[in-house]
């Protein structure tokens, strides 16, 4: 009887270990550096591609955008929990969150378009 309920205690921590999906277009760093195969400095190519041009569509998009992240690589980190626009993601549908950050030069750029 123990090892039954064990078992089903196990079971049900892999499961939802493997269930929590990271949305690349709202994750910060450290729920991207929780990816096997993300460190700090594919984590920080993430969040800096993401700042510049914006949310990414797909995870097409994203090995297209991101240098290093390409067809396998991409493909495993799905299958561990990456995400790109799940349902809820207040950044994906955020106006401000396709804006160029303040003082940056695709700001600028944006500006004199504008103008």
């Amino acid at each position: 009887m123990f090892k039954r309920f064990l078992a089903a205690a196990l079971l049900a921590a892999v499961c939802g270990h493997t269930a929590a999906a990271v949305d690349v277009n709202s994750a910060d760093e450290a729920a991207l550096r929780s990816l096997n195969g993300i460190g700090p400095a594919k984590a920080r190519a993430i969040l800096d591609e993401r700042a510049m041009y914006g949310p990414f569509k797909d995870v097409a998009d994203l090995g297209a955008r991101v240098k290093g992240l390409g067809g396998h690589l991409v493909e495993r980190l799905q299958a561990d929990g990456l995400a790109v626009g799940t349902a809820g993601s207040s950044f994906a549908m955020s106006d401000e969150a396709t804006r160029p950050a303040p003082g940056s030069p695709a700001r600028a750029a944006a500006m004199a378009v504008k103008r």
